[in-house]
């Protein structure tokens, strides 16, 4: 419950979408932009900040706010204690105004629950309502001169125009949709972002579920298909041997140090590439142990009961989907085999991750909201976007205003760009200072 304290904190500097250009507009208003926002707030109060959220009731993850799911994060790596311990906006001090500090750390669990964090989440973005304009779908940026100094204009969907000094883009990565999938439009096919909004929608029970990917969310959606529909059958197809576990090594765990985001980001592109390659089962293709451990002692003791319900097919990639109107039938390949099965189900769900920005076949080039103005930005000899330390894109000639990335970075800065909370308010105060460095406010 916000208290009238948490009202005048959000309209510190409150600016709505006025003719005069505002020194800061951000695109997209998740965890990176509101981690900005309390940041610029703190920090760069005589700034002129605003956002524009296409969500018009965002819910942070809502389509994975699974019963019993975790953050897989520690819960002081939150909006702001990395970067401002006393801030009001901490997880620890959400805990303390919402009278559960005391029983959950009592909470037998390593972190904590992901729905707890989405009411965090919400409780900070509700304090920003007056700095945010929900509803708000970007589709077209452009450079205008205005009195010989160029400012950003952001048409949204609407038609609704707003200036700027500078952009900050934080619309979170786009979902990556393999082929075959990537050509149906069936509403039995979904990507893991929308999973909960699709079975909930569901008038019958499915009888038989694919879920495609190896990854925790992957796990995590298998177990709760088992639990909402018992009866169904459930098989989880992975093109690796099977389902791996996430390293969780301490020493693996510093690439979410700013010192590795430094590092990482002198690296030649080769380089990169083989850390990439270390430190992808950190965070990706891996599950944790407790969950990976709950799917394998449950296909056991299906199978001790003589009736197996749940299966892990691995080394085996879909290589065929046509959709009808009773579900979708799939040709499924064995990677060494070669041999080919077929089966048709009510329903697949797809955990299949995001894309990277760059040039290969599952990252695309640039945010798609940047069509308008990418021509005029920098890319390196290998395909990808020229990214500064501080976020910043690198522009091919003077007269264009700046424009940040904000949680988009990951083949230019590594792994605590890859959309966890990890280096959220270091990066939010790496951008706050590149906003000083050129003159904003």
């Amino acid at each position: 419950m916000l208290t009238r304290d948490d009202e005048r904190r959000g309209a510190v500097k409150a600016t709505g979408p006025a003719q005069e250009p505002v020194d800061v507009l951000g695109i997209g208003f998740g965890p990176a932009n509101l981690s900005l926002a309390i940041a610029l707030q703190e920090d760069l109060p005589q700034a002129d900040a605003f956002f524009l959220e296409a969500a018009r009731n965002p819910v942070w993850q809502g389509g994975l706010l699974l019963d019993g799911s975790n953050m897989q994060n520690h819960p002081n790596r939150d909006l702001v204690t990395l970067r401002n311990p006393r801030s009001h906006y901490s997880f620890v001090n959400y805990l303390f105004e919402q009278g559960r500090l005391i029983q959950h750390l009592n909470l037998p669990l390593e972190f904590p629950l992901r729905k707890e964090y989405a009411q965090y989440i919400d409780w900070a973005t509700r304090q920003f309502r007056s700095q945010v304009a929900g509803g708000a779908r970007a589709t077209d940026i452009a450079v205008a001169e205005v009195d010989g100094t160029p400012e950003y204009v952001v048409t949204c969907a609407d038609g609704s125009q707003h200036r700027a000094r500078s952009l900050v883009v934080g619309t979170g990565r786009t979902p990556f949709v393999p082929a075959p999938f990537d050509s149906l439009d069936t509403p039995r096919v979904c990507h893991l972002t929308q999973y909960l909004h699709t079975v909930r929608a569901l008038e019958e029970a499915p009888r038989s579920i694919a879920v495609v990917g190896g990854s925790q969310s992957a796990v995590e959606i298998v177990l709760d298909l088992a639990h909402r529909f018992p009866q169904a059958k459930i098989v989880n197809y992975v093109r690796k041997f099977g389902l791996r576990l996430k390293d969780t090594s301490p020493f693996s765990e510093e690439g979410f140090f700013p010192a590795f985001t430094d590092y990482y980001y002198r690296a030649d592109r080769a380089s990169k590439n083989e850390l990439d390659a270390y430190m992808r089962p950190t965070n990706y293709s891996s599950t944790d142990a407790d969950v990976l451990h709950h799917l394998y002692a449950l296909i056991y003791e299906q199978r001790l009961d003589g009736d197996q319900r749940i299966f892990v097919r691995g080394n085996s990639e879909v290589r065929t989907a046509e959709a009808d109107d009773t579900g979708v039938r799939l040709e499924v390949e064995e990677v060494h085999t070669k041999d080919v099965s077929s089966e048709h189900v009510d329903l697949v769900i797809l955990a299949t991750g995001f894309r990277d920005l760059g040039p290969g076949p599952r990252q695309e080039a640039y945010p798609a909201v940047l069509a308008g103005v990418i021509d005029r930005f920098q890319f390196d000899d290998d395909g990808y976007l020229v990214v500064e330390p501080d976020y910043q894109l690198r522009p091919r000639s003077d007269g264009t205003p700046p424009l940040f990335l904000n949680g988009l970075c990951e083949s230019s800065h590594g792994i605590g760009d890859a959309g966890s909370f990890s280096l959220l308010s270091l990066r939010a105060a790496t951008i706050l200072d590149g906003l000083r460095k050129q003159g904003i406010a």
